[in-house]
């Protein structure tokens, strides 16, 4: 009995050792990006350039690294990929902010460090900065804006900040444009409208020439219709009256006038 006990205990001892060693080899190996071993945020600048620096540290094996831009694999040079691999993103612009980096683990991508580019660069606007319109239509002029950071946004008519009229100008904003809708058009609503973006880093600004012309004048075509109905209905008529006349006076003109002598 007692040498039975002493067999499983030997059987325990052993599959606890097993674990204890699967554990050590599977959590062993540690990433680091560029000396973090968490996720983090880069802070560049538009025009920069980031180098990425992925390596394994307490490994007992060579590993392999992978990296990946948002969800897309990153091509590696061989060799680059081998317990230390590094990236390097080059000319760094607006569209790289808030882009996701990831360099995992092949054999365990449960291991892996993320790194988040946070690109500081000024207002960035865009739109259709001429428009010409008709009395009492309506206009919508929107200011596209990129910047980071965010731009504090305003409109200015005509070098002067724009006195708002109730039921005649509306702004709406978002964190990428700035609205500017004017309802029923004036004459008094021409001139240049200017979307300004004021930001830490510099202040940006972009004009909106407005035109408004005179309301076109309509012409209505149904009376026009109907008078043209009118007219060639009382020409058929017409017609026919004179072409009934003209009928009688050739019906009076074959009738014999004299009488046959015997």
């Amino acid at each position: 009995m007692a040498q039975k006990s002493s067999s499983l205990m030997q059987v325990y001892i052993l599959l606890l050792t097993t674990i204890l060693f699967l554990r050590e080899i599977t959590s062993s190996s540690v990433l680091t990006v560029n000396g973090k071993t968490e996720n983090y945020v880069l802070d560049t600048q538009r025009g920069f350039q980031a180098s990425l620096e992925c390596v394994v540290q307490n490994h007992t094996r060579d590993e392999e690294l992978l990296w990946y831009r948002e969800d897309g694999r990153v091509d590696l040079k061989p060799g680059n990929n081998i317990n230390s691999s590094s990236v390097c993103v080059s000319s760094i612009s607006e569209n790289d902010h808030g882009v996701n980096f990831t360099c995992k683990l092949r054999r365990d991508q449960t291991v892996s460090v993320s790194v988040v580019l946070n690109v500081t660069f000024p207002p960035l606007l865009s739109g259709n900065d001429f428009q010409t319109v008709e009395e009492d239509s309506n206009v919508n002029l929107v200011c596209n804006v990129k910047s980071n950071p965010q731009a504090q946004m305003m409109w200015y008519k005509n070098n002067n900040i724009l006195t708002l009229e109730k039921n005649h100008h509306q702004i709406q904003q978002t964190s990428e444009s700035l609205q500017l809708s004017i309802s029923k058009v004036k004459k008094s609503d021409n001139g240049t409208y200017s979307c300004i973006a004021n930001s830490p880093l510099k202040m940006e600004t972009l004009d909106f020439h407005l035109i408004v012309k005179d309301k076109a004048v309509v012409v209505p075509i149904e009376p026009i219709i109907a008078a043209c109905v009118v007219i060639f209905l009382t020409l058929c008529f017409g017609l026919l009256a004179r072409r009934q006349r003209i009928m009688k006076l050739c019906i009076k003109e074959k009738d014999p006038h004299t009488e046959t002598a015997l």
